[in-house]
């Protein structure tokens, strides 16, 4: 098997369907194998992907275990070449995905992960064309990327214990160590369909800030030199304390405060799981290009 599409989805069936019937194409392809991880759902997701998907390798969780576990599931059970990640509320703009995901690990065999293009909004954007060109990044995003499998297996799997968040700058570190690059192809366009505005007003804005927040703190303790860490650990809490508590926001203010606890109770896992860069290492890591989360269009390139 040369690709294999990997999602995991939780009572979200109506997105899931939208992802699934704009992929037809793709997924009924000879060379193509999909996985579907239902983490726990109630809302019939396993019933209706049996009954209509039926290629699909479908692995049922009776209670919910979590996306990083799943991510980690599935990703250890493909025998596909490349392993494609996706959210079950995105899908592909671009045309012929697969065909440019296997010319660019062809040409770049240092690459072990290539990140896509995203495109975060309720709505397709109103043009697709980028004038961004592929580079190395330090980082990927969840909701859309690939692995070479062989990369994959060279590495620890995504840190369970960090309870999503993060999981992604610790592949990406994890690699680096290795020396295999992350790749950004922007020549692949895929559509999250989500509104970040919103996510604010959420009721989980408190709860993803918090682990948001200790992912990077737990990061820089695990690969960080030594020396580097207290100045930026204590510059990284002020500038949250200053974009958020000093403004009134007493949601993030608490997340800041218990992801700072968070540290202290998983101290002797952070130190037991550190594989710090050099000081050369990190010098050089810091000049590779930041990860390219969010594209919009640029109105002067339509």
């Amino acid at each position: 098997m040369k690709f294999s599409i990997l999602i995991t989805t939780k009572n979200r069936l109506t997105d899931l369907i939208i992802s699934l019937n704009s992929m037809n194409s793709i997924i009924n392809r000879d060379d193509v194998e999909l996985i579907i991880c239902d983490d726990g759902s109630n809302d019939g997701t396993a019933n209706y992907i049996a009954t209509h998907f039926p290629k699909v390798q479908l692995i049922i969780n009776e209670v919910s275990e979590g996306y990083i576990v799943n991510r980690n599931k599935m990703l250890n059970i493909t025998k596909a070449q490349y392993a494609i990640s996706l959210d079950d509320d995105a899908n592909f703009l671009s045309e012929n995905p697969l065909e440019e995901i296997e010319k660019h690990f062809i040409e770049n065999v240092n690459c072990g992960l290539i990140a896509f293009r995203i495109f975060w909004g309720r709505h397709k954007p109103n043009s697709l064309f980028s004038a961004d060109k592929a580079e190395t990044v330090k980082s990927f995003v969840g909701c859309g990327h690939v692995w070479r499998i062989a990369a994959w297996k060279k590495i620890s799997n995504y840190p369970e214990w960090f309870g999503f968040y993060g999981e992604e700058d610790f592949a990406s570190m994890e690699l680096y160590k290795k020396k295999i690059e992350v790749h950004y192809l922007p020549s692949i366009l895929v559509h999250h369909r989500v509104d970040i505005s919103a996510r604010k007003k959420s009721y989980d804005y408190q709860w993803r800030l918090r682990r948001s927040y200790r992912s990077g703190w737990y990061l820089f303790c695990l690969y960080y030199p030594v020396k580097f860490i207290p100045k930026r650990l204590i510059y990284s809490i002020w500038i949250q304390l200053k974009t958020k508590t000093f403004k009134g926001d007493i949601k993030a203010t608490l997340a800041i405060f218990q992801a700072m606890s968070d540290i202290f109770i998983n101290l002797p896992k952070l130190l037991k799981h550190s594989n710090r860069f050099t000081i050369e290492e990190f010098k050089k890591y810091l000049t590779i290009t930041d990860p390219k989360i969010f594209w919009k269009p640029n109105e002067r390139e339509n």
